[in-house]
């Protein structure tokens, strides 16, 4: 099982609160907290917050990937604009 440390601010994103509500949860949640070396004290997130995260990282990932699918799509849109017309007239011709 990988380990997960997020900051106050990163768990309260994730959770839909702020990050005192997030310190709280997670006092209250008993989970593992450590000061980090840049001194912002992060937590280790159980196996519940865990699948929460790895949900909206795909969540993420389908809503990028149809970003860049549109985005291709009004390329080939905008190329086919630009594209001279006698490459239009000689298309499918062998």
């Amino acid at each position: 099982m990988p380990q997960i440390w997020m900051t106050y601010d990163e768990l309260g994103a994730l959770c839909g609160c702020g990050a005192m509500e997030a310190r709280d949860r997670a006092i209250q949640l008993s989970l593992d907290r450590r000061r980090s070396r840049d001194g912002a004290t992060r937590v280790k997130l159980d196996l519940a917050l865990t699948a929460k995260f790895f949900a909206s990282v795909r969540d993420a990932d389908f809503d990028l990937d149809c970003a860049i699918e549109a985005l291709h799509d009004t390329h080939r849109q905008m190329a086919e604009l630009l594209a001279p017309t006698e490459f239009h007239n000689r298309r499918g011709v062998a």
